[in-house]
């Protein structure tokens, strides 16, 4: 019989999912970076959250960059 692994044990064998940060750090009137588009909360939890969350912030990311008019390349599902 297969056992079943739980998503953070999956997460625990994975490459951690990378930083979308570009090294332009400012945070907008919405707490929102002007380089990476994330939050300054997800800045500074994204060394303790597991891939799955780093991927919701980065669909996030991309939700946020599209609303504000930057022109961004769809992430490859990984």
């Amino acid at each position: 019989m297969v056992e079943l692994q739980s998503q953070e044990a999956q997460e625990a064998q994975e490459k951690p999912v990378a930083s979308p940060c570009v090294y332009v750090c400012a945070l907008d009137d919405d707490d929102i970076c002007v380089g990476c588009q994330r939050s300054g909360e997800e800045i500074t939890r994204w060394g303790r959250m597991g891939n799955g969350e780093r991927r919701a912030v980065l669909a996030r990311c991309h939700e946020r960059a599209l609303a504000s008019g930057l022109f961004l390349v769809k992430p490859n599902p990984l």
